[in-house]
Formats: C-alpha cells, sequence, structure tokens
C-alpha cells in the first residue's frame, strides 16, 4: 500500500462532517476539513488534496464557485471533485457536472454510494 490518499471535506453541516470524517478515515484516508466557501480554495491549494467532498450550498462562496477555480487552476487539474447536495435533482447535478466536478452524489447518501464513488475517483480498488 502506498501514501495514504488525501480528502479535504468542505462541508457547514458539523453532524455531516463528522460522519463523512468517521467514515472516510475507516476506510484509510488522511482527512482534513474546512467549514466555509471562503476557507475552500486556499485550503486546497495548500493542501493538494487528491479529492475534495464539496457541499454545494457553503456559506460565503458555493461549492459551484469553488469548483470552477479548482478547475481554471491548471496546478490543480488533478485534484477530484465529489459534489454533494441536499437538492439532488438533475439540473443540479448537471451544473455540477458541466462546471467540471468529477461525481455528484445526494444527501442524505447511501454510506455503501459515497464509498464506491470515493474509490472510483480515487482509483482503488474494491
Amino acid at each position: 500500500m502506498g501514501e495514504r490518499k488525501s480528502i479535504l471535506v468542505v462541508e457547514d453541516e458539523d453532524n455531516i462532517a463528522l460522519a463523512l470524517e468517521h467514515l472516510m478515515s475507516r476506510e484509510g484516508y488522511a482527512l482534513s476539513r474546512v467549514s466555509s466557501g471562503a476557507e475552500a480554495m486556499p485550503a486546497i491549494a495548500r493542501q493538494h488534496p487528491d479529492l475534495v467532498l464539496l457541499d454545494v450550498m457553503l456559506p460565503e462562496v458555493s461549492g459551484y464557485e469553488i469548483c470552477q477555480s479548482v478547475r481554471l487552476d491548471p496546478s490543480l487539474k488533478d485534484v477530484k471533485i465529489l459534489m454533494m447536495t441536499a437538492r439532488g435533482n438533475q439540473m443540479e447535478r448537471r451544473k455540477g457536472l458541466a462546471l467540471g466536478a468529477d461525481g455528484f452524489i445526494s444527501k442524505p447518501f447511501d454510506v455503501a454510494d459515497l464509498k464506491a464513488e470515493v474509490r472510483r475517483l480515487l482509483g482503488d480498488a474494491a
């Protein structure tokens, strides 16, 4: 097993963030978290995580804006983005994918679906 893959959780709701952190650390990933949109880009640029679990609705800067900013930065082109939203309709999904998200999951998410999607994006075998 090589170096642990890193995941940055960008989520303003503590209970969801704690559940994600617990779940992903049990899967063996190195986890960090920011709780606002304003903190997200500096953290992504500094940490260069393998994957960003990105909430759509955040204080200050939306997940869509963050996704677009990451995609406009050539030095971050290998960072994967999995967007999460409580409003998981097709329009939201299309918008996220159009802005460059690698995947999209609706809240509340099924644990097995989330784990499978994270493994898919990080190229980890199940």
